[in-house]
């Protein structure tokens, strides 16, 4: 009984999002502490369950959060929904409804978010079938695309975790990497968030108006603020190429006699020796000779463990 109700309680959520602690109570005829213990069993198993409080409060699931692919197809959903939705109309059965919301909740965990602008298709999901990025992206479209603000779970870099209600306003692919450019309301100004980084996010149930910013506003060297820049020059061997074009931009690399050389400014994070050394002695640092000492450091690290 106690997981039937917690299960409930969870298609509940992904039907209707947003659930009071009274609705809960009265539904199952449990008491509202009750209430708060199962759904802080939900949130102990991973579902993202957010308790918000006040008048227009109550148990939000993050908008980002989608069941694992079912069994039926779309067509299949829709049939079952419309035929349930009818009979529900005149019986008014809580199995029926139950059932309902149910495929409802499943119906929106079926669906491939492919954005299409003009003529260019994203597909934010990652190789593996994960849609989990895909329901990101999708989401950040929408709120872009209709003005709607979002609250989200953001982790940082330095892994500082927050929550934020921002406004998107544009996303950005740099790098082969997506941001969404938006003001946020906890800082009182436009930020660039890194959507691989948004752990989860929810429609927060307001719009927004635009805020005028021109494309020089926009600091897409972001990713540099705290990272020292250095002029490198790197040789690649030619097993190699094609994973160093997409890292580094095939503009950047040109043939040298029998080497492949490449001449840039790249930030020193502290991950770049890590990520030449990635590459498996592949690519060698020629200049300069500090960074040169860094990976050679870093690989004498790597020798040493056991």
């Amino acid at each position: 009984m106690k997981f039937q109700i917690t299960l409930n309680i969870l298609m509940q959520l992904l039907a209707k999002r947003r659930v009071t602690a009274k609705q809960i109570a009265d539904r199952y005829e449990i008491s509202r502490r009750s209430v708060y213990r199962y759904v802080e069993e939900l949130t102990v198993a991973g579902v993202p369950v957010d308790c918000e409080r006040g008048r227009y409060g109550g148990f939000r699931l993050a908008d980002t959060y989608r069941l694992p692919a079912g069994f039926l197809s779309a067509d299949e959903y829709a049939a079952a929904i419309n035929a349930l939705t009818a009979m529900n109309g005149q019986v008014q059965d809580k199995s029926v409804q139950s059932a309902l919301e149910k495929l409802q909740g499943q119906q929106r965990s079926e669906k491939r978010e492919l954005s299409v602008c003009g003529n260019i298709l994203v597909d934010g999901g990652v190789w593996g079938g994960s849609d989990a990025y895909s329901e990101k992206m999708s989401v950040c479209e929408r709120a872009v695309n209709e003005q709607a603000s979002l609250k989200i779970d953001y982790i940082s870099r330095t892994g500082e975790h927050s929550k934020r209600v921002i406004d998107p306003h544009l996303l950005i692919f740099k790098q082969n990497v997506w941001y969404v450019y938006a003001f946020c309301h906890n800082r009182q100004k436009m930020l660039t968030f890194k959507i691989g980084r948004i752990k989860h996010a929810s429609f927060t149930g307001e719009t927004f108006k635009r805020r005028e910013f021109r494309r020089e506003d926009i600091d897409l060297d972001f990713y540099y603020e705290k990272a020292k820049l250095v002029d490198v020059t790197l040789e690649i061997e030619k097993n190699s190429l094609p994973l160093a074009e997409e890292w580094l931009g095939i503009d950047n690399i040109e043939p040298r006699g029998k080497a492949f050389i490449a001449e840039m400014t790249l930030p020193d994070d502290g991950m770049l020796a890590s990520k030449i050394l990635s590459y498996g002695g592949a690519i060698k640092v020629l200049a300069p000779e500090e960074l040169k000492l860094k990976v050679m450091a870093a690989a004498k690290k790597i020798s040493e463990w056991r």
